[in-house]
């Protein structure tokens, strides 16, 4: 039997990845099998192992496809505001804020992932993607490069914050009020 298309295997992969992005979103880690995937996908689940290797594995690709999808929305945030680097820094911050907290980000990135993977790599994945572009940011609005590094991290871990608990409190009054707040972080910041 001949092999299949790459473009066909490409197929597969992204339609396995979408069905496991869904169901950890909605089951959580613990809730979801390699045969709720292949069936979700309408695959075998012998096609799941042959991309994936694991649950474990197929778990990190939803993450890190998730942490690229918003570090995405941070950057087209930024690029589409005007061109000061404090309304870029701002706007992107803000898109950081939203995107991690709605859809699949939520529960796979804030609840599971850290749970999954682990702390270390849990911040390696997001240092690979929006925090990379909040360092770029903050550079760029002039921050002191001997506190750049350290200004990051206590910044990310604000946003990180903010999001758990617009997590916890998904209303509309909670979200405001968690901008409201990143914008006085961000004033001090960019002054």
């Amino acid at each position: 039997m001949p092999r299949a298309s790459a473009a066909a295997a490409a197929e597969t992969a992204r339609a396995i990845l979408i069905a496991a992005t869904d169901l950890f979103a909605e089951s959580g880690f613990a809730g979801v099998s390699l045969d709720d995937v292949a069936t979700a996908a309408e695959v075998t689940r012998g096609a799941v192992y042959h991309h994936y290797a694991s649950k474990a594995g197929l778990f990190r690709s939803v993450a890190a496809r998730l942490q690229a999808d918003v570090a995405e929305s941070v950057v087209s945030a930024a690029e589409t505001q005007s061109d000061d680097p404090r309304e870029q820094l701002r706007a992107g911050c803000h898109a950081f804020v939203d995107a991690i907290t709605h859809g699949p980000a939520v529960r796979v990135l804030l609840v599971d992932a850290p749970a999954q993977f682990g702390w270390a790599e849990w911040r390696s994945l997001d240092a690979e993607n929006s925090e990379v572009h909040l360092r770029e940011a903050l550079a760029s609005v002039g921050v002191d490069p001997e506190i750049l590094d350290a200004l990051t991290a206590q910044l990310s871990g604000a946003m990180n914050e903010a999001a758990l608990w617009i997590a916890q409190h998904p209303d509309a009054e909670s979200r405001r009020s968690a901008h409201s707040a990143l914008d006085l972080i961000l004033d001090a910041v960019a002054h």
